[in-house]
């Protein structure tokens, strides 16, 4: 049993097939979450790729304006990188998301949202962490002027990201939520029960029946037949009569 979009907005979504509304899905709060987080991914991989890496008058190997640590820039450009990736990626599907009718599939990418919106912003207090506290242990004959206000960029929207990020795990929460009471409210039955009901429903439970009144207020049970077509009335005074 699938069901699809005829049980309307599900998930935070209209019915698949409906009039794309380009305007509306721009109002949405997630979808205004993904541009934040693809305008302070760029920044962050942006500021450690141009003036992340510095020289010297007496050398000209680049190193990392970090502490002159290399992996403080590395794990700073992957995670912006990955975040720009995903934030374009992530609002991409937004785009689509009305168009998917099945509730289950629906399901799985309001669920994918959370848990990496969980992910990055986890991650993104970890860059922050980390580029911080090399930041602090960086010289001043380590970076040169030029490149400071690049790092301290860096590092003020790694901080930014983890709030926007988490922001993003809210409305995918709320997306989450919005479709599960949408479900239930459309009556959805798991199948293995529906199944279930319909092959064993059959009212009252195997030899019995409703007692029907009698005369003085007596009555009996009539169980089912035998294979040789004898039976037992059972009344209500406790006695057995075969038949």
């Amino acid at each position: 049993m699938d069901v699809t979009g005829a049980t309307g907005g599900a998930y935070g979504a209209g019915m698949a097939g409906g009039v794309f509304d380009p305007v509306g899905l721009m109002k949405q709060p997630q979808t205004i979450m993904r541009v934040v987080n693809w305008v302070f991914s760029v920044i962050v991989f942006g500021c450690i790729s141009n003036e992340g890496y510095v020289s010297t008058n007496s050398s000209p190997d680049l190193y990392c304006v970090f502490n002159r640590n290399g992996n403080a820039c590395r794990f700073g450009i992957a995670i912006g990188a990955i975040a720009f990736l995903a934030s374009s990626a992530l609002l991409l599907l937004d785009l689509y998301f009305p168009q998917i009718s099945s509730v289950k599939d629906r399901r799985k990418v309001v669920i994918f949202d959370m848990a990496f919106s969980a992910a990055w912003s986890f991650l993104w207090f970890v860059c922050f962490c980390f580029l911080t506290n090399q930041w602090q242990k960086t010289s001043a004959d380590v970076a040169p002027s030029y490149s400071h206000d690049s790092a301290r960029a860096a590092i003020t929207f790694s901080f930014f990201s983890i709030i926007s990020w988490a922001a993003s795990i809210f409305f995918a929460f709320k997306r989450y939520k919005l479709g599960v009471d949408s479900t239930l409210s459309e009556g959805y039955v798991d199948p293995a029960l529906a199944e279930g009901q319909g092959g064993g429903g059959g009212g009252a439970a195997f030899g019995s029946e409703a007692p029907q009144p009698g005369t003085g207020g007596d009555f009996y049970q009539r169980s089912p037949s035998f294979p040789d077509g004898h039976g037992i009335d059972q009344t209500a005074d406790g006695y057995q009569t075969q038949y």
